[in-house]
């Protein structure tokens, strides 16, 4: 992760597992762009570190999104197949209204945090204050809010319509 970091275009990471009793983690990495993720991946440092690293990681399986479908994805179980076809994804307008009861809430909360914590936030200017609501929201949004929404929300989300029989 430190490593990452220090390239250009550098977002931001994490650790995921399918299951809170899995013994399998996966990292994540976000990058501005797909030429700024393979100047990274293709780096020299990267190659050294996976070498140096080998006995303590295991690279059995790559997967690269290019926005929120991610947030949406079934958790995949260890015993899985790699290359299995992609889970089912729910339809936009679940997508849709699952964001929207992730945001609502979460941005409420931090407009009425900054307007007691910062002393003349009604009087900052607009460009300042969406810059910082869009720091702290995005992050908020893609490591706390959102998977905690798609997992309380995943029997509604990954219900399907029945087929005629």
């Amino acid at each position: 992760m430190d490593l990452a970091s220090s390239f250009p275009g550098f977002l931001g990471s994490g650790w995921v597992r399918a299951t809170a009793d899995s013994l399998s983690w996966h990292m994540l990495y976000r990058f501005a762009n797909s030429e700024l993720l393979d100047a990274w991946e293709g780096s020299a440092e990267r190659a050294h570190w996976l070498i140096d690293g080998h006995d303590l990681i295991l690279d059995a399986r790559v997967e690269k999104r290019t926005g929120i479908e991610g947030w949406f994805d079934a958790p995949v179980s260890d015993d899985d197949d790699a290359d299995a076809a992609p889970s089912f994804q729910p339809p936009r307008w679940k997508q849709a209204v699952s964001i929207g009861l992730g945001f609502l809430p979460s941005n409420l909360a931090f407009t009425l945090l900054a307007t007691w914590l910062i002393p003349g936030w009604h009087d900052v200017e607009m460009l300042p204050k969406i810059l910082v609501t869009t720091l702290v929201m995005a992050p908020a949004m893609t490591f706390l809010v959102m998977p905690w929404v798609t997992r309380m929300l995943r029997p509604w989300l990954n219900r399907r319509k029945p087929t005629g029989t």
